[in-house]
Order: C-alpha cells, then structure tokens, then sequence
C-alpha cells in the first residue's frame, strides 16, 4: 500500500516535471522577446546576449509607439480580422448546418471533404492567380482584396469545425422548435446558435488568429503604409544594413499581446468548443 502511494506520487512529480519543462520550452521564446524589448540599445547588441537586464527601459515601447506606424498597421490588422471573421462565420454557420442535417444525401459528403482537402493546398500556390483576380477586380492596395482572400481561405475549416458541432446538437430541438411555427432561419438563431456558443468561439478565434498572423497575402496586396497590417508592417523595421532589434521585439510584444488576452478570456469556450464536436449527443 505504502509503495503503491509512493509510485503514485513519483508518477505525478515527474507528470509536472515534463509539463513545466515543456512550459518553459514553449514560452521560452516569448519570454526573451519581452526581455529583449526591455533593454536599452546598449544591452541588446552585445556580443554576450544576457537572459537578465541591466538596466531596463521602455525606451523601445516608447518609440513603436510613437514614432512608427505602428498604431496605423495594429488599427488595420484589427479591421481587417475582424471584418474576416465575420463574414467567414456568417457562411461558414449555414454551410455547416446544411451539412450537418444533410450529410446522408449523395454528394453532401463529397462536399465536405472537397472543402477538407482544399486545405490542403499551400496558399502560395494561389498567391499569383489572386494577385491577378484582385487586379482585375480594381481591389488591389485596398483591405478588400486581404478580406475577400482570408474569408476565402478561412470558410472551409470553418465549417469543417461546426458541422462537427452541430452535429451533436439533438434534432428533436429543431422538431419542437418546427412544430411552435419556428422558420429555419428563425431556428438557426433563437435554438441552434445559443447552443453553438462555446463552437462559434472557439471556430471566430481561430479565423481571427488566422487573419491576424497572415504575412503574405498582407506583404503582396498592400503598397500603401497607411493601409499595411501589422504582419507585413514589423518586417518594415529591419533595415537594409542595420536591424532594429529592440524596436522589432518590443512591437512583436505588442502584436502579440492582444491574441494572448483572448485565449486567456475566452479559454473556457476554446477547450468546450473543441471538445464538444466529438461527442455525440
């Protein structure tokens, strides 16, 4: 008995080991990239890079602020992933129902996975057929042209991720809700979507996040700066022959910080969101 506790506790202080261990590998990275953005210009550049400042200063913070484009690009990224995310949901809401409620009639099933597989090609292969799509439309160095090609890449998955949801969604909800005179539409909002919430969450944060972070499409469409996102925006403050390391880490920092604050809010709905579609109820 006294072995059997023994092992138990020796199995769950190495469990904590591995995962504080695996912690520290994956915020290792961020954690020197706050560090970095901390030091003054002398400390940055040194020949002995140190995990610990000397003398810290939000110097850097000050003139990303201030003195860069910085508040125009994260203004533009937030416009653009938010407009994004929206319209993927709202086609991505009524594709996943259809598909959910329709899956065993013929070629409903191909459809699902033709969007699965489309996934599966790397958007720069697509990146010259959409520059030439977009210039012929007149959206190009527009927002238009970021919007229409993330909505684009962001539907299929999507809807992958909600038909999985709503498929666990009992019919007799719809039924009831059909026999009190309720339409489809009606019953997508008042019945479906509520129950979707946790779903919907977790499927807007991850085409927020996918908007958010796009770099080529953003670098390509967009000539103007004061239409540029944030992505394509950071690379503008490596220079030809000098690197700004402490502006480029601290605007990083800062880029990041608004996706981190809503994983940490919205935590509760990701991890119900992507568990849910797994079980059928």
């Amino acid at each position: 008995m006294v072995e059997s506790k023994r092992s138990k506790r020796v199995q769950k202080l190495v469990t904590y080991v591995v995962l504080i261990a695996f912690s520290l590998f994956c915020l290792f990275p961020f954690l020197w990239m706050v560090i970095t953005a901390l030091k003054p210009a002398e400390e940055v550049r040194s020949t002995t890079p140190s995990f610990f400042i000397e003398n810290p200063t939000f110097e850097n913070f000050l003139h990303v602020f201030w003195n860069t484009g910085f508040l125009t690009y994260f203004k533009n990224s937030l416009l653009v992933g938010v407009t994004a995310t929206v319209l993927a949901l709202l086609f991505s809401i009524f594709s996943a129902y259809a598909l959910s409620r329709f899956m065993r009639f013929k070629g409903v099933k191909l459809v699902s996975v033709t969007m699965i597989l489309s996934q599966m090609v790397p958007p720069v292969l697509l990146l010259v057929p959409l520059y030439i799509i977009m210039m012929r439309l007149g959206f190009l160095n527009s927002h238009i042209s970021l919007i229409v090609a993330y909505t684009t890449f962001t539907i299929p998955l999507c809807t992958f991720m909600l038909t999985s949801f709503f498929s666990s969604i009992p019919i007799e909800l719809e039924e009831a809700a059909e026999i009190d005179g309720c339409s489809k539409v009606g019953m997508i909002l008042r019945v479906i979507l509520p129950i979707s919430i946790p779903g919907i969450v977790s499927t807007s944060l991850f085409a927020f996040v996918n908007a958010w972070n796009e770099f080529m499409f953003g670098y390509v469409f967009i000539n103007d700066d004061s239409l540029r996102t944030l992505t394509p925006g950071l690379s503008l403050f490596k220079g030809l022959y000098t690197t700004d390391w402490g502006s480029i880490m601290s605007a990083s920092v800062m880029s990041v910080l608004p996706v981190v604050i809503l994983f940490l809010y919205l935590q509760k709905f990701l991890v119900e969101g992507m568990t849910a579609g797994a079980v059928k109820g």
